[in-house]
């Protein structure tokens, strides 16, 4: 605009000046064309070039100065004045933009540090900073940008003059401050635990090979500490502590340090089973107190260990990450726990005014096994209790019929809205097999009670809401049936359990041990048999298992869509589905794929409206968990679920991308 401006002005003085060119023309052709030269008219001539000449000097002057009165107006009326001398002299870079953001004025400074003409270029062209992508127009204003290799906060105030609208862009030097700031955080301090977890339990018949592996394990865990000069304490037996400098985190999570300690002492293999020894690691970086930070690493230990140990859980200030889990959990043969739950869970109940039981949307026999057997448990203690549950579902009205002439079940059942009208202030919610609130069968009970207890067997997946009083999760357990049976049989007088309880809690652990050929253990066995002394058998919970000829029939068409992913894993995909008992036909799919020769892993997407519900099984040798995880799903080492909305290819492709994260190539 400046440009164009003065080339008119420097138009008009030649147009002005033409008459007298013409003149000095007239007086030096005379001259030449003259027969006989007269001296006159070549002196008139120079002195009329001369003449024009000193116009033409003065008037250039004159524009130059006026181009420059031209270029402060631009900036004024809203930099005027001692403002406009104050910031055209600055140190830092001053900017005037007009609402489009393209550069009409800059101070000396920015003249001084760039190359070329920079009036009428976007401010973004200047900084190497996409106007779109950051915030400068918009709040907030604390925009860092890079500029001749220093950082700059961009302080903006907007300026109206008349109809339009400017934006004066000073920008301050925090180079300095934003060094120190980062070396504070690097030395920030990092705490966290490490604990052994399986050492004691493996080596309970070997003890001369325990301080063997105790004293490798601990070497290993201070050659780690010593590697970023962190500071390791022995608090307790085959406990660490563990304080290093925050600069090595990233290190360690995108480095590859928590897997590589990990796998280290995965590699220490104990007893006459050749079986790993593993830890799990609680890490918090968080804001604070180092009391807090203690705290917050505690917690972050403890979600290690419920999600089935040999792990890494870091807690960050607005996320919970996650590395390792690579081996199925090892179950504990002490029934230690179960007594001390069940001793902490009956004194909350003795307390409470009304007890609600509750499991997972869409329940199978697991979750009403263990809802009923904390129903007896409330029973026992004498205070009112109630399951909430879902009527229209296939699994419940089956179980329903176990109970149809028991007297003690007789209003126990109730739906959500009902149980919704039963919350009290001194209502107590036990949730049984999830730890997921989104999964919870009523979420507005959860959200609406004081207190929680949560007994699962799946991995805990995120911190809880609300902070359960006990929160009794073992991942390495088979059911949550079998957790239920441990603590009533550590907590019921004998015989207490009628027959139909014990058939539903018998059924939950068939359900989910594929008949006691998966996930077992010690205690698994214990449990069953404690439950048939109070008389469940197979015979009584069979029909509980039977297909439908429709499921039977959908089941079969199955088989039109299998893929085999990466020569191990099944995949099978059914867009059919239009029921809610789909889903368990799913898992049922799941279950017989892995039956399949090659494969380790099995998955099966159901369509069911516009929900995609997937079921994965693995063989032990691949964390499905932690794939559906990906997909914000959750559940067990060799079994897991989720649902996803949308549809079954879109989900399908979300499935494999999360396979190819989690699953090494080589694998």
């Amino acid at each position: 605009m400046n440009n164009k401006r003065g080339l008119s002005k420097k138009q008009g003085v030649f147009r002005y000046f033409a008459p007298i060119w013409a003149i000095a023309v007239f007086f030096l052709a005379s001259y030449l064309v003259t027969v006989k030269p007269n001296s006159f008219w070549l002196v008139a001539g120079v002195c009329t070039l001369l003449y024009v000449g000193v116009l033409l000097l003065v008037a250039t002057i004159a524009g130059s100065l006026d181009d420059k009165s031209e270029r402060k107006r631009q900036s004024g009326p809203m930099i005027t004045g001692v403002m406009y001398e104050k910031i055209n002299s600055m140190d830092e870079p001053a900017l005037l933009c007009d609402s489009s953001y393209k550069i009409i004025w800059a101070n000396k400074f920015v003249h001084k540090h760039s190359t070329g003409g920079i009036i009428g270029t976007s401010v973004q062209l200047l900084f190497d900073y996409d106007i779109k992508d950051g915030k400068i127009g918009m709040r907030p204003r604390d925009i860092i940008v890079p500029y001749k290799g220093k950082s700059y906060l961009v302080e903006e105030e907007a300026i109206r003059d008349y109809d339009k609208r400017y934006y004066l862009l000073t920008l301050r030097d925090v180079t300095e401050l934003l060094e120190i700031k980062q070396k504070m955080a690097d030395e920030d301090k990092i705490v966290s635990y490490v604990i052994v977890d399986n050492l004691e339990d493996l080596l309970q018949f070997e003890q001369e090979r325990y301080r063997e592996a105790a004293n490798k394990i601990e070497g290993y865990i201070r050659e780690w500490g010593a590697s970023v000069g962190g500071l390791v304490k022995e608090y307790e037996r085959d406990k660490y502590m563990f304080i290093f400098e925050a600069k090595y985190l990233d290190g360690f999570m995108k480095g590859g340090g928590f897997d590589e300690i990990l796998e280290k002492i995965r590699d220490i293999r104990v007893g006459s089973g050749n079986i790993s020894v593993t830890v799990s690691i609680g890490v918090a970086k968080v804001s604070g107190t180092m009391e807090e930070r203690e705290s917050a690493a505690h917690v972050a230990l403890d979600m290690a260990l419920q999600r089935g140990g040999d792990q890494v859980v870091v807690k960050l200030e607005n996320r919970i990450e996650f590395f390792g889990g690579k081996l199925n959990s090892v179950q504990r043969r002490t029934k230690v726990r179960a007594r001390v739950v069940g001793n902490e869970l009956i004194s909350l109940m003795a307390k409470a005014g009304n007890v609600i039981v509750m499991g997972h949307r869409f329940p199978d026999y697991d979750a009403i096994g263990a809802s009923i057997g904390i129903a007896r448990l409330a029973m026992f203690c004498g205070v009112k209790v109630n399951i909430v549950t879902n009527f229209k579902d296939s699994n419940v009205k089956k179980s329903l019929k176990f109970f149809a002439d028991d007297e003690d079940y007789k209003g126990i059942f109730v739906d959500s809205s009902r149980g919704l009208d039963l919350v009290r202030s001194d209502t107590l919610l036990v949730v049984v097999d999830v730890n997921n609130t989104k999964m919870f069968e009523s979420e507005h009970i959860a959200r609406n009670v004081n207190d929680i207890v949560i007994i699962d067997h799946h991995r805990k997946t995120a911190e809880f809401e609300k902070e359960p009083l006990i929160s009794y999760i073992e991942a390495s357990s088979s059911s949550a049936s079998e957790l239920v049976t441990e603590i009533l049989e550590q907590s019921l007088p004998v015989n207490t359990l009628n027959q139909n309880e014990a058939n539903m809690l018998y059924a939950g652990i068939v359900l989910d041990t594929k008949q006691f050929s998966k996930c077992t253990g010690t205690k698994t066995y214990a449990a069953a048999m404690y439950l048939r002394d109070h008389n469940a058998s197979y015979e009584s919970i069979q029909d509980l298992f039977k297909t439908s000829l429709r499921d039977y029939k959908l089941e079969s068409r199955f088989g039109e869509k299998i893929q085999i992913y990466r020569n191990c894993m099944a995949i099978a995909v059914n867009e059919y589905g239009s029921e809610s008992s789909d889903r368990i036909l799913g898992a049922r799919v799941a279950d017989n794929l892995l039956m399949l020769e090659g494969v380790k892993a099995s998955f099966s997407l159901v369509q069911i409206d516009n929900m995609v519900y997937i079921s994965a099984r693995s063989d032990g040798t691949v964390n499905v968990q932690l794939i559906l995880e990906d997909l914000g799903g959750g559940g067990r080492f060799e079994a897991a679920g989720g649902q996803v909305t949308g549809t079954v290819n879109t989900v399908l492709n979300m499935l494999l991308a999360a396979i190819d994260n989690r699953i090494n190539p080589e694998d």
